[in-house]
């Protein structure tokens, strides 16, 4: 028996701390072709997404796929990641949360109502080699990804501005 892969279940632990702690989630998503997002808010081939309760409609975070209904610009989009292609959760009020490589390839297609006659073949895990921190390299906490890609940071309570 193959193992099991503890990414989705740390990405369910981050999502649960983040909602717990009053925090939004945000996931940082490398796009390919088995992700189903709205392609022209990609940027260099990742996407950043919201999954708060109060941003996405149905999420459902299983051991294969996360799966959610979201607006963007007014319109509803379905929404689905490979737990594989996932690089990041993390609290988008402090950067706090989880990176991830992704594994590329390995995703499987969206699930379809069809039976599946023959079982899937088990994915062996990647291992790479760290390298050892000496002395003379500097090394810098991962900051949290696309700086560029965030949506903008909202303010206190909201204020009218009347211009005369």
């Amino acid at each position: 028996m193959s193992e099991i892969s503890t990414k989705p279940y740390l990405l369910r632990a981050i999502y649960e701390w983040c909602t717990d702690s009053g925090y939004t989630p945000y996931l940082a998503v490398k796009v390919d072709a088995g992700t189903t997002v709205p392609m022209e808010y990609v940027k260099k081939g990742e996407i950043v997404l919201n999954i708060s309760f109060g941003a996405t409609s149905g999420l459902k975070m299983d051991n294969d796929s996360i799966r959610f209904h979201a607006r963007f610009g007014g319109v509803s989009r379905e929404i689905y990641v490979p737990v594989n292609n996932v690089m990041a959760i993390y609290a988008n009020e402090n950067g706090q949360g989880m990176a991830f490589e992704p594994q590329l390839g390995q995703s499987s297609a969206p699930a379809t109502d069809a039976v599946e006659d023959a079982p899937a073949a088990p994915v062996a895990p990647v291992l790479s080699a760290v390298p050892s921190a000496s002395a003379d390299v500097k090394t810098e906490p991962p900051a949290p990804p696309g700086d560029d890609t965030d949506p903008p940071k909202k303010g206190g309570r909201p204020t009218l501005t009347r211009i005369k």
